[in-house]
């Protein structure tokens, strides 16, 4: 039997908000039938499965919604059906979500397909690419070395140094870029000669290869002129994200699925998948208890491991109301439902979990929401309360970014998928937002 201390302090780790649960993990729940009934495995996996020539996806939703979750779990359906899968979370090593560019991403996608087939492929190829270019680039590496005089697993390492400077080291980011970008082409054809190999040399039980490139989503949007980074990443460089010789899937940010180009990345790379938050109220206001009832098992199967003894609605909480409070304040969006309980949890000496610890977490939660708004936006959200549909403005776009703005989904009568908006939950006790709504007309 734990003591109350170490009790508290692993409850306060299950439900630690940046962690994505491995495929299998026994804490998941599937929340398809409130969401909408998307399926990440019939509509991104099985395309994969059936296609005879490499698919290129994309993949998005709101950040923390559960989709590097998702796409860990479709990892494992594909090499349960002999796909071998390199999967990556782009902006751990390699990428600055708040100045990315494509250069970026492809060194990125090399340094990593290098790193986990190396050793059943040739990379030969993209090693004397990089040697054609080490005079250029050593110095941004920031090695002395010669490249020629290295062992193969010295080349490979030369090569990480030089994309992680991408990433830690912002004055070196542009004049890597500048010596890569004239020869990207030249780079992704010795990149598809390395695939080719690694095909052919895929272990027992193979027979394709995919990428999954996580955490685009999470890119910051720049303006450039007219043009923007999202921009230049899905569409002024999509042959060249298309390119190469495996089946692909980015992540990618939802504002961009929700710009004027929504039909130009429809056209290119066909219907891109969102996931929606858990549906916990109805387009109409009215508690959704089977999201609620979703929301409160993604609680309980965390505490199920720690201690399942307890019952969720009076052991951990101090009553069902503090519960149901969380679950709805959280507006069906995982990571702050996640985030509000750990908050509370820490606000928390001894179980149960107090209605006092819940306010708390939700007054600061509630506070760094009205400190992502801008004073003009309140009205905007006030509309799209009332209404419950978004404009395809930049301004809209901007608060789905931030996730002041969250999509759901359901299936009506009919079995039509139906989509509609809300503004966060936590947003309707701001002072702002309520005289934004009473100056509606």
């Amino acid at each position: 039997m734990l003591d109350s201390q170490e009790l508290l302090t692993n409850l306060y780790n299950a439900f630690n908000p940046f962690e994505p649960l491995p495929a299998g993990d026994p804490k998941y729940v599937d929340c398809r039938d409130v969401r909408g009934d998307a399926d990440i495995f019939n509509e991104l996996g099985n395309r994969m499965r059936l296609a005879k020539t490499n698919t290129c996806q994309l993949y998005s939703g709101h950040r923390g919604a559960g989709k590097s979750t998702e796409l860990l779990r479709l990892k494992q359906y594909l090499e349960n059906r002999q796909f071998y899968v390199v999967y990556f979370a782009a902006d751990e090593e390699d990428i600055d979500s708040e100045d990315a560019q494509y250069t970026d991403i492809l060194l990125a996608c090399t340094r990593r397909l290098l790193k986990d087939l190396h050793k059943i492929a040739n990379p030969q190829p993209i090693l004397n690419w990089l040697k054609e270019r080490w005079q250029d680039v050593k110095d941004l590496a920031q090695t002395p070395m010669e490249f020629e005089s290295m062992e193969i697993e010295s080349q490979l390492s030369q090569f990480a140094k030089l994309t992680a400077n991408l990433r830690a080291v912002p004055e070196l980011r542009q004049q890597i870029r500048q010596k890569v970008n004239p020869h990207t082409v030249t780079l992704i054809k010795v990149l598809n000669e390395f695939l080719a190999d690694a095909k052919k040399h895929l272990p027992n039980g193979y027979t394709q290869l995919a990428v999954i490139v996580d955490n685009l989503d999470r890119m910051v949007l720049v303006k450039d002129g007219d043009n923007t980074n999202y921009e230049e990443v899905f569409l002024d460089r999509s042959e060249q994200l298309k390119a190469l010789d495996c089946h692909l899937v980015y992540t990618a940010p939802i504002s961009m699925l929700y710009s004027k180009r929504a039909t130009d990345i429809r056209d290119i790379y066909g219907e891109c998948l969102i996931l929606p938050m858990i549906m916990v109220k109805t387009h109409k206001g009215e508690t959704y208890q089977p999201g609620v009832n979703k929301v409160k098992e993604v609680i309980k199967k965390r505490v199920r491991q720690i201690a399942p003894e307890l019952s969720l609605e009076n052991g951990i909480f101090d009553s069902p109301q503090t519960l149901e409070r969380l679950c709805l304040l959280s507006g069906g969006h995982v990571r702050n439902l996640l985030l509000l309980t750990q908050d509370a949890i820490g606000r928390t000496e001894e179980l149960p979990i107090s209605e006092n610890a819940v306010r708390r977490a939700i007054t600061q939660a509630r506070d760094t929401y009205r400190r992502a708004v801008e004073n003009h936006q309140w009205s905007l959200l006030a509309e799209v309360s009332c209404s419950k549909r978004i404009i395809n403005d930049d301004q809209y776009r901007s608060l789905m970014y931030n996730r002041c703005l969250l999509e759901y989904r359901y299936l009506d009568d009919d079995g039509e998928m139906q989509r509609w908006y809300d503004i966060h939950p936590l947003i309707q006790g701001i002072q702002e937002f309520q005289e934004a709504v009473a100056q509606l007309p």
